[in-house]
């Protein structure tokens, strides 16, 4: 996401029927600053304890950390970050000083899968420069597949840390590096925190750019410290009597669960430059869900008032003080796999 305000720049210069006939490139990157400042002092942020997954776990969030809760979460993973739809975030994690639009930002997604109660009786036996191997003949497949979908091809390059599992704490985590596309860009970084629980598995995955390993492995102990599962929902609770047991192991939830389903990227997160412009230009749903606006809402007005109507393009109107992101961003929602326009926890890496 570098030189943001100029990738964003360029676009409304180079779109047809622009959002105002500008008269010089820098008052264009002035209104597409305050857009983007617009969307950053929507979201509402939360600290202290979260509730997740209807109680089954809980976060205490960590310090210098806030929560993004999951619908606005959905907003920034499909809509601001060009993800495939359907990931059932229970939130997000980022650092206090950054947001989804700074550049330098990385972020954990939180998500719960209800596999069952995975056994740990592998993770001593496991090989993991054969299982990186296998992973990345799997990616191969998984790339064309993905390509076909209409998103960059991706590559595995390799650990960036390697798996490893605390029998104690019932936590696995590792990291992996990842090449979207075939630009000469920054790698990104994908560093997935399982933990265990009774019947799934609660999941947080930091994406990020390989240049932010030391800060994201650094907030590792503390992210791992804050979030678990309630009393009666533990892997100590396991009651082999009623409880399901997974099909997976350590191993199968490194090389990824749903690779057998879904294809290997099926859980890849991607970080792209946000499509602001395409998205906004045409009161589109970011837009929406800055405002608070319904459709319905301004039908009312028109029929209710006499007064003239603001020609102004809705995408370039400040906010006002009503403005509120509560309004979800459903009926709109941009076609995410345009991404030639833009070229992408990070393409996918984050540029």
């Amino acid at each position: 996401m570098k030189n943001l305000l100029f990738a964003l720049t360029a676009m409304l210069l180079l779109a047809p029927n622009a959002l105002l006939n500008a008269q010089t490139a820098e008052s264009d990157s002035l209104r597409i600053k305050h857009l983007v400042d617009s969307i950053e002092q929507s979201f509402k942020w939360q600290t202290g304890k979260i509730d997740l997954s209807n109680g089954m776990a809980s976060i205490q969030v960590p310090t210098g950390m806030r929560y993004l809760n999951p619908e606005q979460s959905e907003m920034v993973l499909t809509q601001l970050w060009g993800n495939p739809p359907g990931r059932n975030s229970l939130g997000m994690l980022f650092p206090a000083d950054c947001g989804p639009l700074s550049g330098d930002c990385w972020a954990f997604d939180i998500s719960f899968d209800d596999m069952g109660y995975v056994k740990d009786n592998d993770a001593d036996d496991i090989n993991y420069t054969e299982l990186l191997e296998n992973m990345q003949k799997d990616a191969k497949e998984g790339s064309a597949q993905r390509v076909k979908m209409g998103y960059e091809p991706v590559a595995l390059i390799g650990w960036a840390s390697q798996p490893f599992y605390d029998k104690t704490t019932k936590v696995l985590h590792w990291a992996k590096e990842l090449k979207f596309g075939e630009a000469p860009t920054e790698n990104t970084l994908n560093y997935d925190v399982r933990v265990l629980g009774r019947k799934g598995v609660l999941s947080l995955n930091a994406i990020g750019t390989i240049g932010q390993l030391d800060k994201i492995k650094g907030q590792i102990p503390s992210v791992i410290s804050s979030v678990g599962f309630n009393e009666g929902h533990r892997y100590a609770d396991f009651d082999s009597n009623v409880d399901e047991i997974a099909a997976w192991s350590i191993g199968g939830l490194v090389a990824g669960k749903v690779l057998a389903k879904a294809g290997f990227f099926a859980i890849i997160l991607k970080f792209i430059k946000p499509l602001l412009i395409a998205l906004v230009a045409f009161g589109g749903a970011i837009w929406r869900f800055i405002t608070g606006r319904r459709k319905q809402e301004e039908e009312i007005v028109e029929e209710t008032t006499d007064e003239p109507v603001e020609t102004t393009p809705v995408a370039i109107r400040e906010a006002t003080p009503e403005t509120t992101p509560e309004t979800t961003a459903t009926n709109t929602a941009p076609d995410t796999q345009s991404e030639t326009a833009t070229g992408e926890m990070g393409g996918d890496s984050k540029k």
